[in-house]
């Protein structure tokens, strides 16, 4: 899985949001909010492979959240990415 290109996370008046950029995405007309810990996701996987495994770690290593819990949040995270078409 990788986030798309021509997706970037910007700062919008103290909210991260996911915007569309180039002429890819030039159907693609949401902003799309993310809370703190999926903006953190992004930041750490813009540009790289990634899959719900490495989610699951990356959320381990931030927060104290047992490792069910983690795989949970990242499967969930990378459908809704998925299904907002901001990740393939």
């Amino acid at each position: 899985m990788k986030i798309k290109k021509g997706f970037e996370l910007r700062d919008v008046c103290g909210e991260k949001v996911v915007i569309a950029t180039g002429i890819e995405n030039v159907d693609f007309s949401k902003m799309i909010s993310l809370n703190e810990s999926a903006a953190y996701l992004w930041q750490a996987v813009e540009g790289k492979e990634f899959d719900a495994r490495l989610l699951a770690d990356l959320l381990l290593q931030e927060y104290e959240v047992d490792d069910a819990t983690a795989l949970a949040d990242a499967e969930k995270t990378i459908e809704s990415w998925r299904e907002c078409g901001i990740a393939e």
